[in-house]
């Protein structure tokens, strides 16, 4: 680079990240995937490669507003695999008759039908030369031609609506489902990333020509929460009514290649789709989960036969109106292994959300793999400086691969070196960052000021409004004390970033509450440097990399018994950040393990 006459940080800083989501289930697949690469696991992901991403976002009068991420107009690292394309049906009818031999077939017929065409990304490990894939659908109008007889008759939007409705799946990430068209657009997605995923899968493995009763011993998938679901019907579909195997062979050979995270305990997020909304745009699917669901219960009603509430509660069908299909309680049934994502959250679902279904299906089935993140790109990438301080104390950077030789930084907890040099790596952080907030809010804060950060998700039970309250008592507690007493204050910049949801009102009402308190404290000369409010805008992984090395203390305080685990709290940690938790999630790991090693 420099003999072409650039700075390799210009470069990089030209390369848009990837808008697949940044919350922690987009951040979670993200690790897990440098971590299966990184430990020579052959590994698949998949997504939908969307066209928007999640959205940029703006803040104007201290309003959150979304506008498009035109993240693809520049990603060297995508393949177009135009050869792997995969048609995907949506809507029509099932017809239902006997063949030749009379076994009774299901044949969906009709309706619409969509094409996903696959782009690679690779993923490469680290000092390895493993190097796995992601791929990402993007959709497109099975026909993929201009309808110039509609064109020419003067009907224009016709003419190009079919290409319009097909591409509309892989727009955006997270459509506004407050609208009913919005959550048939969502549903629409699911099922199309679900069926051309496993379209693949099944193609990959029929190469082998292996006996179906091995699928599971080639083949695991991991659903990563509710949201792939769908992937269970679809395969027991692709089974039965395209390779023709048995019922009871195809949902042994389902059940034992599925494995279920549950990333909540908030009720509200365990998905449920209208059973009109599945009969009209799956109609297959809705009959296979009817069947699925009739045999469960038929198996709890023999072993729990005087119980009609707990069929009631362990229904794959909600009886409301209108009835829902209950995804999560899908997920369990068609899993062989479920999952929290912190030993505290594993407990919770077990004896709350999924307390009939551990009845069930007994310990065996529940168990626990706490989340967690990539010290590669988190410490290595983030933070380079401190990993090369931390590799010059052990020896070299196997801590990348395996983070317990951390342990061995207490030998150096009383060199005043190391300390000196740990200090001067964070206040040089904390000029990055200030650095960033001047450029991108005007605003200029104090890099020895304590650096209170709270950076995630805008949501309710994350409390980002407890926050700001605190902040506002902060500042009318020093807009009422003597200047000998303010001398005393350590001088605090209070960092908040994140985004809400297009329809969350609420949430997006707290960012604007962040602002307001912001535009008042930073104005005010008589609290000067003793107190900021700055909210970072379209927070996103490369603002992280910056933040978390910066932090001196974060804020990690959901409302207790929410917070499924946390990959933020990690984030920080891993950085030499204190942090303030509700006792929840991964901070309970964090505190157990830091208890444990006398930190």
């Amino acid at each position: 680079m420099a003999e072409l006459g650039f700075r390799i940080e210009d470069i990089i800083d030209q390369e848009h990240d990837a808008a697949l989501g940044n919350g922690g289930l987009g951040r979670l697949a993200a690790c897990f995937l440098d971590s299966l690469a990184t430990l020579n696991y052959p590994a698949w992901g998949y997504g939908l490669r969307y066209r928007y991403g999640i959205f940029k976002q703006e803040i104007m009068d201290g309003y959150q507003v979304e506008i498009p991420d035109y993240w693809l107009d520049f990603n060297p690292w995508e393949f177009p695999r135009h050869d792997v394309t995969v048609d995907v049906q949506f809507y029509g009818r099932v017809r239902r008759y006997q063949d030749d031999n009379g076994r009774v077939i299901h044949s969906w017929e009709d309706g619409e039908t969509v094409q996903a065409v696959a782009y690679d990304v690779p993923i490469p490990g680290y000092g390895t030369s493993t190097t796995n894939n992601l791929r990402l659908w993007s959709s497109k109008a099975s026909s993929g031609e201009f309808d110039f007889q509609k064109f020419n008759a003067g009907d224009y939007e016709s003419a190009v609506s079919d290409q319009q409705r097909a591409e509309t799946i892989s727009a955006v990430l997270y459509p506004n489902d407050n609208l009913e068209r919005g959550k048939e657009l969502r549903l629409k997605q699911q099922y199309f990333w679900c069926a051309a995923s496993l379209y693949d899968i099944v193609r990959r493995f029929k190469k082998t020509r292996r006996a179906w009763s091995e699928f599971p011993d080639q083949v695991a998938i991991q659903l990563n929460d509710t949201h792939p679901t769908l992937a269970i019907v679809e395969l027991q579909r692709i089974l039965v009514d395209q390779e023709g195997l048995d019922w009871d062979d195809a949902w042994h050979i389902v059940t034992n290649t599925f494995g279920y995270t549950n990333h909540t305990v908030l009720p509200e997020a365990l998905e449920k789709w209208s059973v009109p909304l599945v009969q009209n745009l799956l109609p297959r699917h809705l009959q296979i989960i009817y069947d699925i669901n009739l045999f469960f219960l038929q198996s709890v009603e023999k072993r729990f036969p005087h119980d009609r509430d707990m069929l009631a509660r362990v229904s794959i069908i909600e009886e409301s109106h209108p009835k829902m299909v209950r995804m999560a309680h899908l997920a369990i049934i068609g899993s062989h292994k479920v999952n929290g994502v912190a030993e505290l959250h594993s407990d919770l679902i077990k004896s709350t959300i999924f307390k009939d279904f551990f009845e069930i299906y007994g310990p065996d089935k529940f168990t626990n793999v706490t989340n967690g993140i990539t010290p590669r790109r988190w410490l290595h990438q983030a933070n380079p400086r401190l990993s090369d301080l931390i590799a010059s104390k052990l020896g070299g950077y196997d801590f990348l691969k395996d983070l317990t030789l951390l342990d061995q930084l207490e030998l150096f907890v009383d060199d005043k070196a190391f300390r000196s040099e740990w200090a001067a790596i964070k206040y040089a952080n904390k000029v990055r960052l200030a650095k960033h907030i001047k450029d991108t809010t005007g605003y200029i804060v104090n890099p020895n000021a304590l650096f209170d950060v709270q950076v995630k998700r805008i949501h309710e039970y994350k409390r980002q409004q407890l926050n700001i309250f605190g902040v506002i008592h902060r500042y009318l507690t020093i807009k009422a004390m003597s200047p000998e007493e303010r001398k005393k204050l350590v001088p605090r910049v209070s960092i908040f970033g994140g985004k809400a949801a297009p329809g969350y009102w609420m949430a997006k009402t707290i960012i604007h509450l962040i602002n307001s308190v912001g535009s008042v404290v930073n104005n005010d000369s008589d609290v000067g440097d003793l107190l900021k409010v700055i909210f970072v805008e379209d927070y996103n992984v490369s603002k992280a990399e910056i933040i978390c090395p910066a932090s001196d203390i974060s804020e990690h305080i959901s409302t207790a018994g929410t917070e499924a685990s946390g990959t933020s709290n990690m984030k920080f940690v891993l950085n030499g950040g204190l942090i303030i938790g509700t006792c929840d999630g991964a901070n309970v790991r964090i505190f157990t393990y830091i208890s444990s090693t006398h930190y």
